[in-house]
């Protein structure tokens, strides 16, 4: 008898070819085959009848390095479909790193990835110091789904100088230090090396994280060890030339990283958002990737599959709180804050400060000065169509603030509102989905805690883009999310539904699968914040044989693994 059979379901196995309605049955954590079953038993089954049985979804940018400390589930990513997780992107890691040097990780962390530095202290027991001693801590901690990790430029720097990785370029022996750690890395099971040379990571004293202070031959020289070892994969946070106006600095980042890719034969990856400046917000991007590709080289997009937004709320955050008049009302309760918005008085300085105010510099995921037919109320879906601010203050003849205001006084302050920060024009978003190098992925999940929520990027593609666009069809979908990243990244186990692969498998209803709308809960470590999000339409999802969220609530089972690197198997 086998573990589990699923039975009835359309069976849409990954490669992009059309679904074919069949049974699934698993043993010790394998597909053992796919047919018809009738008449034959397991000691568990599930009806996936009217359901589509696919592969589990692969997402490899995630920065789940401290959430695997004290989530054994991996929520959000888990209730999306998600059963493998790749983390330590853009060069943040939580090793390798000194015992008495911890801060300087934690440094680079805390405002770039919105990670609380309180959380990590209270839930972290830095049991290691090398990255090859922190995969092994990955490798026995209690997992609902499996991860996969990168070594971070960030921490390999802070490990390899201490305090003057913020401060300088290394030296000779500092890099030799870093390519000593990165190849014992690379040979315990890292999927390779990442870096951030973006203007948008900082830490919380608003300097450069250590990653942004290396020089481009320290950058090189890290890449050139992977593709000497011929193993490894380069992920980057890109540098604002990449966007430039100046085509001559847009020319001379392109080429260096072209070069890059085709001398070493590194795979390199990236996120290819479009940002509001016109074409040059993402057609640089695409000529990168083409270039890298039609050279000789592999390159990889991480495509978002919707708006790129950091999300608000008087719970949370608003672009105002830096303002003097909104800093002291946001020190209050919510219920004192909905009466002073209700008082006349109160609220007519609260719009002019808003209106008229200085804010300042933001980066990244933070709250920044509304640009109003970028805002959103997610009212009643997690779906699109949303209608902006700015369109609402026309229908009403009312100011934005005054709508933003009374849009959030009609939920009791309980609302979020979606502030597009990119992929604002969501035709050129398709444009770029549809790229034959482009991986729906890029979740942020594990970091930007009560900034951003991404984890649904997954389920977003199957109820937008598929069910309610027809932009795509769900085998693309599908395949775009499961065999493509899997074989990319070196997953060849999984990825598929095929006799012999590991069993990471969703069981979903194609007529309702959505995200449902975020919620916000103080359950992290030491009580701080974070953001999470469910799905709607879900009937199981399952890690290698185990059921890990049926009907959307987890079972508490942790069958995740540790998914170690080419030199490592």
């Amino acid at each position: 008898m086998s573990d589990l059979i699923i039975r009835g379901g359309t069976v849409i196995d990954g490669t992009g070819q059309a679904g074919v309605r069949a049974d699934v049955m698993i043993q010790d954590g394998l597909i053992t085959e796919i047919g018809s079953f009738n008449g034959r038993r397991a000691d568990r089954e599930i009806d996936a009848e009217g359901h589509v049985v696919s592969p589990g979804f692969v997402d490899v940018h995630t920065h789940m390095d401290a959430q695997i400390a004290w989530d054994p589930l991996g929520e959000s990513s888990c209730f999306h479909g998600v059963t493998t997780a790749v983390m330590g992107n853009c060069g943040f890691t939580l090793a390798p790193v000194r015992d008495n040097e911890r801060h300087l990780v934690v440094r680079n962390l805390e405002r770039a990835e919105d990670i609380s530095a309180d959380a990590m202290a209270a839930g972290i027991d830095w049991s290691w110091e090398t990255y090859p001693e922190y995969l092994d801590f990955v490798d026995r901690t209690p997992k609902g789904i499996n991860y996969a990790g990168y070594v971070g430029h960030s921490a390999l720097r802070t490990w390899a100088m201490g305090e003057r990785a913020f401060e300088q370029e290394a030296d000779d022996d500092d890099l030799a230090r870093m390519v000593g750690q990165l190849r014992d890395s690379i040979q315990a099971g890292a999927m390779g090396f990442t870096t951030s040379i973006s203007v948008n990571h900082a830490t919380a004293d608003d300097r450069p994280v250590a990653s942004r202070m290396a020089g481009w031959n320290e950058i090189d020289v890290l890449v050139s060890e992977m593709g000497r070892m011929g193993a490894g994969i380069f992920e980057l946070a890109h540098h604002h030339h990449l966007r430039s106006s100046d085509p001559e600095k847009r020319e001379a980042y392109i080429s260096r990283l072209v070069d890059l890719a085709i001398r070493t034969g590194v795979p390199v990856t990236y996120g290819m958002l479009a940002t509001n400046q016109g074409d040059n917000g993402w057609r640089p991007v695409v000529e990168l990737l083409d270039r890298i590709n039609n050279g000789g080289g592999r390159s990889w997009a991480q495509v978002h599959t919707r708006y790129f937004g950091v999300l608000l709320s008087f719970a949370t955050r608003l672009p105002f709180d830096s303002l003097p008049v909104w800093a002291d009302l946001r020190t209050r309760s919510l219920e004192e804050q909905k009466a002073a918005l209700l008082d006349p008085i109160t609220r007519t300085r609260l719009i002019e400060e808003a209106v008229h105010g200085d804010y300042g510099r933001s980066i990244g995921a933070e709250a920044r000065k509304p640009e109003w037919e970028h805002i959103y109320p997610m009212e009643n879906s997690a779906l699109p169509p949303f209608k902006s601010i700015a369109d609402l203050a026309s229908e009403r003849n009312a100011t934005p603030m005054e709508v933003f205001i009374d849009v959030a006084l009609a939920h009791d302050l309980d609302i979020f509102f979606i502030q597009a920060a990119a992929n604002q024009d969501q035709d050129v978003v398709l444009e770029l989905m549809r790229h034959p190098y482009a991986i729906p992925t890029f979740s942020d999940s594990g970091a930007h805690v009560t900034q951003i929520m991404d984890s649904s990027l997954q389920s977003h593609m199957l109820g937008h883009w598929v069910r309610n666009q027809g932009a795509f069809s769900l085998e693309e979908a599908v395949h775009r999310m499961t065999q493509v990243p899997a074989t990319a990244w070196g997953f060849n186990d999984r990825g598929v539904l095929a006799e012999g692969k590991a069993a990471d498998i969703n069981v979903f209803d194609p007529e309702t699968v959505a995200p449902n709308l975020p919620e916000l809960r103080h359950d992290l470590p030491s009580g701080a914040p974070r953001l999470r999000q469910t799905a709607t339409g879900f009937r199981a999802t399952i890690v290698n044989g185990g059921v890990l969220v049926e009907d959307g609530e987890t079972t508490g089972l942790t069958p995740g693994s540790l998914l170690r690197g080419p030199l490592a198997r």
